[in-house]
């Protein structure tokens, strides 16, 4: 089991920053792979960032540029910073980790944080 708690989510204007963190149970530089994804109502969950085991990372089109996901081994906490601010950023951001263990995958979520850009 990994449990996953979010953290650094609040209010920016448009064009500013925001840094968000997740905190797991497990050591991040060992999970399979992490990402960060968005719920906003009426809208499909939205992937924007995700960051594998060797680091390697996957961006969408939407925050390509704007968004930069890391891994902190000290802290153990994956990271999302979060610039250049647009109102459609506005949404719960999940943090989510894939894990394999014995073969078997496993998908586990944190209970999100809120982002709330205004102009």
């Amino acid at each position: 089991q990994v449990q996953l708690v979010e953290s650094g989510g609040g209010l920016a204007e448009a064009g500013g920053s925001l840094r968000i963190s997740c905190s797991a149970s497990k050591s991040v530089g060992s999970i399979y792979a992490m990402g960060w994804y968005r719920d906003v109502p009426a809208k499909q969950r939205e992937l924007l960032a995700s960051i594998s085991e060797n680091r390697g990372t996957w961006y969408a089109d939407s925050v390509k540029g704007r968004f930069t996901i890391s891994k902190d081994n000290a802290k153990n906490t994956l990271d999302l910073q979060l610039s250049n601010l647009q109102l459609d950023d506005t949404g719960v951001y999940l943090c989510n980790a894939g894990d394999v263990v014995d073969g078997m995958y496993y998908d586990y979520w944190g209970h999100g944080t809120q982002v709330t850009v205004s102009s």
